[in-house]
């Protein structure tokens, strides 16, 4: 037997032991994870064993968090690449289909949260080529979902699941600094999808028949995200548009700073992602109508700094209010 084969049968008799395990124990949703998550490297777990896994957790919220516990245990303490991807997939329709119960216990779990949310940085499994290849998958798919948990908590919903049509009127109502927050979000998730492994066949369509089905599953989720990610930024695009008059000096830098990053990815996401015509051209023309706006005020602030002069009644100045302290609509579209 080849090493590879050693590995496979090892996995197969791992999965059928904890399964009879379960079985005896009467542990009907430990038997159902374990199912998911098999050691199998080359399959990702079946639509319909998901779906059964998350109805039979979503009771309540003491049952919703008995599971979720189990499931992160399962991630954290396996050193099967195979077995933590599946599990990722597991959280990640958390995510994207879950119930409310199942979202908002795992939004607080754990309760530290953080960049590094699922601990996984770190993972690597060199046992063979395959769980070394997919230990380098497990890294990224585990920072693509602890970036969507993170937008997720500055947006205060789950976007994946509740994106809808009314993004616009969502983002008008609120501040600069918050839409500000919001859209470096959404450029760092574009970021780290950007971070994808390559695949052998990435350069070569004849070698797609051959390809790892799991690896497949996960290039598949991401892409279902990145259709969201995209219309996400295109609201807060032209909703910035529409602001342009309304930014600070301050905050119109940061914009253009997130606009550049943003722009950095496009070489990358044409190699690995699709979407829509027209989508780069309204990220360079926003950038480069900040940039105009941001040299003129750049200029502004250096010609009136040069006029400045102090005088006995210069420490009234600041009770005359002029017309930019009037309240203002967060959006330029109300003006």
């Amino acid at each position: 037997m080849t090493k590879l084969t050693v590995t496979t049968l090892i996995g197969i008799i791992k999965d059928k032991a904890s399964q009879s395990k379960a079985v005896l124990l009467s542990k009907p949703t430990t038997l159902s994870l374990l199912r998911v998550t098999t050691h199998n490297s080359f399959y990702p777990p079946t639509h319909k064993h998901i779906s059964t896994l998350l109805s039979s957790t979503d009771g309540s919220r003491a049952t919703a968090s008995a599971f979720l516990e189990l499931l992160i245990d399962r991630l954290h303490n396996t050193n099967d690449a195979a077995v933590a991807l599946k599990s990722l997939i597991v959280v990640h329709h958390i995510i994207s289909q879950g119930s409310f119960i199942l979202q908002d216990q795992l939004s607080v779990y754990p309760y530290t949260g953080g960049r590094n949310y699922l601990n996984l940085s770190n993972f690597r499994r060199n046992t063979n080529p395959t769980s070394w290849e997919l230990s380098s998958w497990v890294r990224w798919f585990a920072q693509h979902i602890e970036n969507l948990l993170c937008t997720s908590r500055i947006l205060g919903f789950f976007f994946l699941r509740n994106c809808s049509s009314d993004g616009e009127e969502r983002v008008s109502g609120i501040t600069n600094t918050d839409l500000l927050k919001e859209f470096d979000s959404l450029v760092t998730l574009v970021e780290g999808i950007c971070k994808r492994p390559d695949r052998a066949f990435d350069s070569n369509e004849n070698k797609r028949r051959n390809t790892n089905k799991l690896v497949d599953e996960i290039v598949n989720l991401v892409g279902e995200d990145w259709v969201v990610i995209e219309t996400m930024v295109v609201v807060e695009v032209r909703e910035f548009k529409e602001r342009l008059g309304c930014l600070e000096f301050g905050e119109a830098v940061e914009l253009v700073c997130c606009l550049k990053r943003l722009e950095e990815c496009r070489e990358r996401v044409v190699v690995i992602l699709e979407f829509k015509q027209g989508f780069w051209d309204l990220v360079r023309d926003l950038k480069e109508k900040v940039g105009v706006e941001v040299y003129k005020e750049k200029g502004k602030v250096q010609k009136e700094g040069r006029r400045l002069r102090f005088s006995e009644s210069d420490r009234f100045s600041d009770r005359v209010v002029s017309s930019r302290d009037f309240i203002r609509f967060p959006s330029g579209r109300f003006l």
